[in-house]
């Protein structure tokens, strides 16, 4: 669990980080995590089970909530 709250700390720091919180909270995020079987991420976060996340995030990506944060990220991404 350090490792992710490690991960947490780096993402959400730095110039990108406000853009970045400000996404996660965004509406098309909180319908996202409703949908999402957290029990099966945590799983297979914690098993390395890199396949089981590869389907869970197509499962994301298949919703247009998905692909509008997708783009949103994208976005973010080409930002200097």
């Amino acid at each position: 669990m350090d490792d992710l709250e490690a991960l947490e700390k780096e993402l959400f720091s730095g110039k990108k980080g406000e853009a970045l919180r400000s996404l996660a909270q965004s509406g098309e995020a909180r319908r996202l995590g409703q949908r999402l079987d957290r029990a099966a991420a945590e799983e297979a976060l914690r098993s390395g089970d890199g396949e089981k996340m590869k389907s869970l995030l197509e499962s994301i990506l298949a919703t247009g909530d998905g692909q509008a944060l997708a783009r949103a990220l994208s976005e973010l991404d080409k930002t200097p």
